[in-house]
Parts: C-alpha cells; sequence; structure tokens
C-alpha cells in the first residue's frame, strides 16, 4: 500500500499531483546513491586538501562553517534540481570563504575580535564572577559541573574558570607561572595584558591543562 500527499492546491480543493512519502521511483533512489557517493568522496578530498584548520572548531564562524557544509552535502544529495556541480561549487566556496576569513582573523586582531570575540573569565580564586556570568548566561550549576569533570572537588584547587570563545570551559589549576600565563588574554584576571599578543595558543593550552591536572 502506498502512501501519498498532496503536493498542489489550488482553489477549490487539493488537485491531481501528489507525492510519496516512503517511495517513489528507483530512479531517485539511484540518482541519490551516485550523488551521495561522488559529493561525500569530493568533500573529504577538499577537506583535506584545505589543511587541519579547516575542520577545527575554534569559533562561531567554525561552527556556522561545518553546519552550512553539512546542509549543502544533503541538499546536494537530495534535492533534485541541484547538480553535483552545483554542489562542489558551494563547497569550495565556503570552504574559501573559511580559509579566507581564519587568515584575517591571524593578521587581524580587530578581525579576530569581532569573528571571534574574546573568553569571558567566570571564576577566579574561588570567587564566582556574577555579571560575567549574566551577561554570558552561564549558571553556577554549569560552571560547578565543569569542575566536576575536571576532577576538581573544592574551588581552592583552581586558579580560574574560563569560558572559550568557542563555548567551552577551561579549568586553569594553581600554582601559575607568571611569565607563561595561559590568562594574558583573559579581561579581568590580574595577568591580563591590553597588549597581549594575537595567538591562539593561550586557549589551547588553558584547553589541554583542563584534561592533564599537573600533579
Amino acid at each position: 500500500m502506498a502512501f501519498y500527499l498532496p503536493a498542489n492546491y489550488r482553489e477549490g480543493g487539493w488537485l491531481v499531483e501528489q507525492t510519496s512519502i516512503f517511495f517513489d521511483s528507483w530512479g531517485k533512489i539511484e540518482r541519490s546513491l551516485v550523488l551521495a557517493i561522488f559529493a561525500y568522496l569530493a568533500l573529504v578530498f577538499l577537506l583535506r586538501i584545505s589543511g587541519k584548520r579547516t575542520l577545527t572548531k575554534l569559533n562561531v564562524f567554525d561552527f556556522v562553517f561545518v553546519v552550512a557544509l553539512g546542509s549543502t552535502l544533503a541538499t546536494t544529495i537530495l534535492s533534485e534540481n541541484t547538480t553535483l556541480a552545483d554542489g562542489l561549487t558551494a563547497f569550495v566556496v565556503l570552504i574559501g570563504l573559511q580559509i579566507a576569513l581564519s587568515l584575517l582573523c591571524v593578521y587581524s586582531h580587530r578581525v579576530d575580535s569581532i569573528v571571534n570575540g574574546e573568553p569571558s573569565m567566570l571564576l577566579h580564586r574561588g570567587n564566582f564572577l556574577d555579571e560575567t556570568m549574566k551577561r554570558e548566561r552561564v549558571t553556577k550549576e554549569e560552571v560547578l559541573a565543569a569542575l566536576r569533570n575536571a576532577g576538581a572537588k573544592t574551588y581552592n584547587e583552581v586558579d580560574s574558570v574560563v569560558l572559550e570563545t568557542d563555548g567551552t570551559f577551561s579549568i586553569v589549576w594553581r600554582p601559575l607561572g607568571d611569565e607563561c600565563s595561559t590568562l594574558t588574554d583573559v579581561k579581568g584576571h590580574p595577568d591580563f595584558r591590553s597588549e597581549s599578543i594575537h595567538l591562539h595558543e593561550d586557549s589551547r593550552d588553558r584547553k589541554a591543562q583542563s584534561v592533564h591536572r599537573p600533579a
């Protein structure tokens, strides 16, 4: 038994053209199969030659890029009005935009601040920063959960909890060396420097510390 949904509506009632919701034709299945294989392989190839940075999720733009890639892949496979060439063109444009914007962020601190924002300190030496937490819409329970996930039992075990630009929590353990602090780009922390060098290694180091707690 086939089930159909009316596709067109005209004044006076539902009319003629109908679309199956379970099975339409083997031709469409074959088309989707072929497009899925070639579009997937093409996307993997393009991502491979574009470099590792293309798929790192460091900021909001990276998240939007990954979602857009997935949406484009799905449209290429399922839409009858979209050809493989159309999908490949969209892939190339999206990847090109991602590469261009990431390069702009590397060479321009102003562009990086606009695109990525800045990390926010939520807790410092046992004190919750309520105003920052309200602005970032983060609850105390979420910060406590992040501390527990990192293996902390008391506030005194950590120096700070930082909300990174990609939405993850970083736990910075005590003690910290002044010369190698990873908090030079976090406003409100004593180690913050307004002339902080525009490098994202700070955020990556904090994330590494959140996974590997020093003995």
